[in-house]
């Protein structure tokens, strides 16, 4: 393995994990160039398991021979940084309490068709923005029975460190990419649409038509404005959640929850 000393913030090769912007590290003009950063060993674990190439490591002196050995023993003959607590510390914006970053190479997109082959429930994310909301989803998907995920340009991304954190990494258990199209397109892949929404027209969650449907993309909206009118207007089954006490509606994170285990493929 190859340890590094850190002795200065501008030292090359640590940017990835300070100076970097998420944007930067996503890198929209050349995607085969994008990185991510991974989280405590249990994280990058499971993005290893998945097969995500990871291109250096960040830990204390300590985490070496610790928490990270079985990471680096994993990782094979990559930089490995390190350096005084507070130095760390400086660079990233926070202590790691967690022990380890990795920085790994982000996979090629899948497309849409790619995602949907063989799934049987998916849920489409329309606008969310909440990195902790967009992780709490991924969570609740892989656990529940979601097959796959997608997300609109304006959503959040999924590989955000704090969202790939929250998720306890199921951003690399469920297929994902982004839909530039409308929800109609999932039709002729065989999907009906049920858009997550209170309007007049809303079916309860517990209506049976819908857990008979063979395929079923559970549309979640924003955290504060919800779905728009012209996606809800163009969905096959407009559904709400059954609330008690004069509850309007639950957070993305927490409705999602309750829709994916109702609408599982019993």
């Amino acid at each position: 393995m190859a340890i590094i000393e850190i002795t200065s913030l501008a030292q090359e090769g640590v940017e990835v994990f300070g100076t970097l912007t998420e944007a930067q590290l996503r890198n929209r003009l050349e995607p085969e160039k994008g990185i991510f950063i991974a989280e405590s060993p249990k994280v990058i674990n499971v993005a290893l398991n998945a097969g995500y190439e990871p291109l250096s490591l960040l830990c204390e002196r300590r985490h070496i021979t610790g928490d990270a050995a079985e990471i680096i023993a994993r990782c094979g003959n990559i930089p490995i940084y390190t350096g005084e607590r507070d130095l760390l510390a400086q660079l990233t914006g926070y202590t790691l309490t967690r022990g380890v970053l990795c920085a790994m190479r982000r996979p090629a997109p899948l497309s849409v068709e790619d995602v949907c082959r063989d799934a049987r429930r998916i849920v489409v994310i329309d606008g969310v923005v909440d990195t902790t909301n967009i992780g709490a989803i991924f969570r609740s998907a892989a656990a529940l029975g979601i097959d796959g995920v997608l997300l609109t340009p304006t959503s959040c991304d999924p590989l955000n460190r704090r969202a790939v954190r929250v998720s306890m990494g199921s951003v690399f258990l469920v297929p994902w990419t982004w839909l530039d199209a409308p929800i109609t397109a999932l039709n002729t892949l065989g999907f009906k649409t049920a858009a997550m929404a209170l309007t007049l027209r809303s079916t309860s969650l517990d209506d049976p038509r819908l857990t008979a449907e063979p395929r079923l993309a559970i549309v979640m909206g924003t955290e504060g404005d919800g779905l728009p009118n012209a996606t809800i207007n163009q969905a096959d089954y407009v559904v709400r959640i059954p609330m008690s006490h004069d509850v309007d509606s639950l957070n993305v994170a927490a409705a999602s929850a309750v829709a994916f285990w109702q609408l599982r493929v019993k």
